[in-house]
């Protein structure tokens, strides 16, 4: 497919919310952390945010943020998402250089999905990274099948393996085909809270009863508590390692 990547134009943001808002449950658009810190990444590290376009069309985006670590991938924190978000914010702002480019998202329009699409954009984040001297690219994963398993502990789901030894979830088996080692999850990468009400608007259900609940596109059930007027989500992923080639 032919294709060609923009990136540090001045309406990449809109271009990728009109993407993204046909993708993601209404619920995940609820996370503080991203609500206070997404239009940085379009202000402060623009040059890290792309989108593919072929035939006119935006086929696919990639959002990342680079920031500095220097101990074990496998000391990762159980945060994930919310946690590296924070983290590359806070380093651009106290001047730390960064050694390692993070993935916060790829997603790949509605209308081209099941093409292929997200293999191009991870192969776009890799080399993305290569061209900033990075020698590492880490990211908080959202299998794409675990909301169909909801109850399935995300330690399990990513144990799981076809036949042919490659991992069940589509998502990952496109990392791990890439090179990518998946490290271990990161049960609280993301955490939303509401009120019952705003829980109800997000899901289009009702909630009469305190308990947990099973949501549509919610990778695990999500805590209902009547009597305190509270619904609460805490978003497991899956801390995937790549190591970029300078050769």
């Amino acid at each position: 497919m032919q294709y060609k990547v923009l990136k540090n134009i001045p309406e990449q943001e809109k271009i990728q919310n009109e993407v993204t808002s046909e993708l993601w449950p209404e619920f995940m658009f609820h996370d503080p952390v991203s609500n206070a810190n997404w239009h940085k990444l379009f202000e402060s590290f623009p040059e890290f945010q792309i989108s593919l376009m072929s035939n006119y069309e935006v086929i696919g985006i990639a959002n990342c943020i680079p920031y500095y670590w220097n101990k074990s991938f496998e000391k990762l924190p159980d945060r994930g998402w919310d946690w590296v978000f924070g983290k590359g914010i806070n380093d651009k702002l106290n001047k730390i250089r960064a050694n390692t480019l993070n993935g916060l998202q790829i997603a790949v329009s509605k209308k081209h999905q099941g093409k292929g699409i997200s293999s191009l954009v991870l192969k776009e984040m890799i080399s993305l990274a290569r061209d900033n001297g990075f020698k590492y690219v880490t990211t908080p994963v959202r299998p794409i099948l675990k909301s169909e398993y909801p109850l399935t502990s995300i330690d399990s789901y990513i144990k799981w393996r076809r036949e042919d030894g490659l991992p069940f979830d589509p998502w990952l088996r496109v990392h791990v085909r890439l090179g990518g080692k998946i490290i271990k999850p990161c049960h609280k990468s993301m955490y939303i809270t509401g009120t019952v009400n705003e829980w109800e608007e997000w899901t289009n259900m009702k909630f009469f009863e305190t308990g947990r609940y099973v949501i549509r596109g919610a990778l695990k059930p999500v805590k209902i508590n009547i009597e305190k007027n509270s619904g609460e989500y805490t978003e497991p992923n899956v801390w995937v390692l790549h190591e970029v080639n300078h050769t």
